[in-house]
């Protein structure tokens, strides 16, 4: 399936349906009174994430969804009947902004979580609403209410714990493909992967973690060059990124240091909050360096990279490292999510306070 990341769409939720001017028309009950009953409300339009969608392909061919109207009013006290609503399932990690003004307007973050998009018109008032001591026969009605029209982009953020950064041909794929269940497109071409994957890692009995590949970056990728940029947006709600270098390019005029150094300044002009993102260093394809070569190598890429923070040592196409690796991202996702669930710390002076005195 084609992967879709951005769609626009229009909805319309139900208008409501009208009042009824109506009178009781009974043998022997010449003053029978008003008995027109309200309008319906029309239907709303829902929005639910649904786990089994990773796609806004759906979006792309059916761009137009409308609730039903509710149904008009009738004589014998008899209210309409509300409109049937409609409810569109988008992937988890959908984000849902105004087309028009940009203003982002809900998330769907949780499996399951359903929310109202748009809202049904309320129906209109019958005759029989305006009745009173004063006004025995109201010929009074309403019209029901106009539901709510937008037109909505739909942009789906991937919701993955880890994810891979690097140049195209890095060996992101066969890394993603080597530690998880995703099986992405593998060639000695830059560029094979066109569209993000995700896959999930096993680390254990109830213990994996997500990890997502996006399309490789070039210099010029936060100014729109290449296909990476369009894919950024992906990292931005990850744990953790792990930087793969190629450390044994097809081309010896081709530097990994300054091919390191350009991803990261990419990273930091496209969104200064990705770049203080923890980011890891991935040294891959050292199959490819003689075992004699692999240490000095391995030193002087971090030396001149200026590197102080974690590097592992691997080959994707092998699996030599990755194990290594898999535990050490396992263990330091655990940290972060035990770290957000740890309760706030209060001062026990002000527990059980409402209002607390400084």
């Amino acid at each position: 399936m084609k992967f879709v990341d951005e769609a626009f769409i229009d909805i319309a939720a139900g208008d409501g349906g009208n009042g009824c001017v109506s009178f009781r028309h009974e043998k022997y009950k010449e003053f029978g009174g008003p008995n027109g009953g309200d309008g319906g409300r029309g239907g709303h339009v829902w929005a639910v994430a649904d786990v089994n969608l990773n796609t806004l392909v759906d979006f792309r061919y059916s761009r137009r969804h409308e609730a039903g109207r509710g149904e008009h009013g009738m004589g014998s006290d008899m209210f309409g009947a509300m409109g049937n609503d409609i409810t569109l399932k988008m992937p988890v990690g959908t984000i849902i902004t105004d087309a028009e003004t940009g203003e982002v307007l809900y998330e769907l973050l949780q499996p399951g979580e359903k929310i109202m998009i748009a809202k049904g018109g309320d129906g209109g008032f019958g005759n029989m609403r305006f009745k009173s001591s004063i006004n025995r026969a109201p010929r009074q009605k309403t019209p029901g209410w106009p539901g709510e029209k937008k037109s909505l982009k739909l942009e789906l953020k991937v919701l993955a714990d880890v994810g891979l950064l690097g140049m195209p041909n890095a060996g992101k794929s066969t890394l993603i493909a080597a530690v998880s269940n995703a099986r992405p497109k593998i060639a000695d071409y830059p560029f094979t992967t066109l569209h993000p994957n995700l896959g999930v890692v096993r680390v254990g009995p109830e213990q994996s973690f997500v990890i997502a590949d996006v399309p490789g970056l070039i210099e010029g990728a936060s100014e729109g060059a290449g296909l990476g940029h369009q894919f950024l947006r992906h990292l931005q709600r990850t744990r953790l990124l792990l930087h793969v270098v190629d450390m044994a390019p097809f081309d010896d005029n081709i530097d990994p240091v300054a091919q390191a150094k350009a991803i990261v300044g990419e990273l930091k002009k496209y969104d200064p909050a990705l770049y203080e993102k923890p980011r890891w260093l991935v040294l891959n394809k050292l199959d490819m360096v003689p075992k004699e070569e692999r240490e000095a190598k391995v030193k002087d890429f971090v030396k001149r990279f200026k590197w102080k923070g974690p590097v592992f040592e691997i080959s994707a196409l092998t699996r030599e490292g990755c194990e290594h690796l898999v535990q050490a991202v396992y263990v330091h996702i655990q940290s972060q999510q035990r770290a957000e669930q740890a309760p706030v710390e209060v001062d026990p002076r002000f527990a059980g306070s409402d209002n607390p005195e400084p």
